[in-house]
């Protein structure tokens, strides 16, 4: 049986912002196993952290014993959602889709359970059911049950008809794509609940109406609301654009700074939207923080919790030991494995002994320096530090230990580091 007071939990949580009928909702989910689906459309060969609160509420509903499925939109991604934007998505071909779809559910098997069981996750690509469909089947048992009056009354479409682009039959047609979705994977799979951004209410409110005319069934809907940072700006960006879910473009370490960086605000409601610990615990690890909040504890526990969630309890044990030598711990302690992250995360510079026996040289090949005479300079002003030690010209490179037999850490003021190594 699965385990009640989920809906209430959500409603604790801040993450319900539309719903079908709350009071009818909670009494099916806790009376049995229930299908539920977030669907996504596979736009890159990787998830990034937009796409990370759907499968994160996924995974909520499988440990209170529903069915979660995730549907990679391999068709609608060829179509592209105009919900929430001002101008056209550039539609992407069969090809690269599938190859997206690929890459994308080795990520998706660190989210959600894909064992076999009453619970088991499930991943669909909606191209299956949506490429043998001839256009005249479409419009005969979808198009029919969807009056455009329907359609034109949904928010996402009344904005982009009033935009300076307008809205392509195209994106017009992607309502009823998802609408279809949903009541073939109720028909096929008994999903009888599709959750989304707020931005998806229109389209899972259609869905819910073609199955009820054309399945005679009930089915539900909830959204989340739109995940913003306390100043307004979009979530999940950076300077050096998308935060993804692959570690090959985006390190476990930049993946855990990120959440790292949030502000006081954001990281109390973050904890609350994406952890998976209890909102008493969440509440209690709140209150440790603001008790003392230069100590960022708050952040440190959604940053440990995101990153051992996606990239592995190891990688995030790594992550967090390179950031604290890169704030100043003693990187005498550190792991091999944390300096292997910090080689990936900071300059990183070749030598031998040889080279060691010429500090200057070395601080002006590294970048620390400018010239000789500014290498020279911060030496006499103990402006620089090897493995955590003033290197000055009594105390040079030549005579610093290696750390784990390589590694010389070089530090310039507090942020500046190159790390020489001695590897080969």
């Amino acid at each position: 049986m699965p385990i009640h007071g989920l809906v209430a939990d959500l409603q604790t949580r801040g993450l319900i912002h539309d719903s079908t009928d709350a009071t009818a909702l909670e009494a099916r989910l806790d009376s049995s196993p229930m299908g539920v689906y977030v669907g996504f459309d596979p736009t890159a060969d990787s998830l990034h952290v937009g796409h990370l609160l759907g499968q994160i509420t996924l995974r909520r509903f499988q440990l209170a014993g529903h069915r979660p499925f995730s549907l990679a939109g391999g068709a609608t991604g060829m179509v592209g959602d105009p919900s929430g934007r001002s101008d056209e998505r550039n539609l992407l071909d069969g090809d690269v889709l599938r190859h997206n779809v690929s890459r994308i559910t080795s990520q998706l098997e660190k989210l959600l359970d894909f064992s076999k069981g009453e619970t088991q996750a499930t991943l669909v690509n909606n191209a299956d059911w949506t490429e043998p469909m001839s256009a005249l089947d479409f419009l005969r048992d979808v198009g029919k049950h969807i009056t455009v009056n329907q359609m034109m009354a949904k928010e996402s479409v009344k904005n982009r008809l009033q935009s300076e682009n307008g809205l392509s039959y195209t994106e017009f047609s992607y309502m009823l794509l998802q609408a279809n979705d949903f009541r073939h994977l109720c028909a096929t799979h008994n999903v009888e609940m599709q959750m989304g951004g707020s931005d998806q209410w229109g389209n899972i409110t259609a869905g819910i109406d073609l199955i009820r005319k054309t399945l005679s069934r009930q089915a539900f809907g909830a959204t989340w609301p739109l995940v913003t940072k306390s100043d307004g700006t979009k979530f999940g960006k950076t300077a050096d654009g998308a935060v993804w879910l692959d570690s090959a473009r985006t390190t476990p370490y930049q993946f855990r700074q990120f959440w790292m960086q949030t502000t006081d605000d954001d990281a109390a409601k973050f904890l609350l939207w994406f952890s998976l610990s209890s909102s008493e615990e969440i509440r209690a690890c709140v209150a440790t923080h603001l008790n003392a909040p230069e100590k960022r504890h708050a952040q440190r526990a959604l940053a440990d919790e995101m990153t051992s969630l996606v990239h592995g309890a190891t990688a995030a044990s790594d992550a967090s030991a390179a950031a604290d030598i890169l704030f100043g711990a003693d990187p005498v302690r550190a792991s091999r494995e944390a300096f292997d992250v910090v080689s990936h995360e900071v300059e990183t510079v070749s030598v031998t002994t040889d080279d060691l026996l010429d500090t200057v040289a070395v601080l002006v090949r590294s970048g620390l320096a400018v010239s000789n005479s500014d290498a020279r300079r911060s030496l006499q002003q103990k402006a620089l530090k090897a493995n955590g030690s003033v290197l000055d010209d009594e105390n040079p490179l030549s005579n610093t230990p290696l750390l784990h037999g390589r590694y010389i850490l070089l530090r310039k003021g507090k942020t500046t580091y190159r790390l020489l190594d001695l590897g080969h």
